[in-house]
């Protein structure tokens, strides 16, 4: 079975709550597994670029717009959740365990702003 990022977007969409259960990996890697790629697992969000890319994913430039599909790892940031955050967009909007605002997925990371990294899948 090959990617599809419109059953991995629609997993995420179906199953995202209105707040934050703070299970975002668990949550995103599901949904790519509903998308038809199983990219193992990792304790921390901050550390699914690895596997994301071991899994055909690849970065792409924070220029260019996300698509359906595209997976966004966010790296820590002072005071905030060690573990960092993670979250797949559906074309409209990025969901994790919980539908967000935006990709930031809250005011703590909104202001810090840290490292972040977009995959897609071709």
């Amino acid at each position: 079975m090959g990617w599809n990022a419109t059953a991995a977007a629609s997993y995420a969409r179906w199953h995202a709550g209105t707040t934050s259960q703070h299970r975002c990996a668990e949550f995103t890697r599901q949904a790519i597994k509903a998308g038809g790629i199983d990219i193992g697992h990792t304790k921390d969000a901050r550390d699914y670029g690895r596997l994301l890319e071991g899994s055909g994913f690849r970065a792409i430039g924070t220029g260019e717009n996300p698509r359906a599909g595209d997976v966004v790892v966010i790296q820590p940031y002072a005071r905030g959740n060690h573990s960092g955050h993670m979250a797949i967009f559906d074309g409209t909007t990025w969901y994790s365990d919980f539908v967000q605002r935006d990709m930031w997925s809250g005011p703590g990371y909104r202001t810090a702003r840290p490292a972040y990294v977009i995959y897609r899948k071709n």
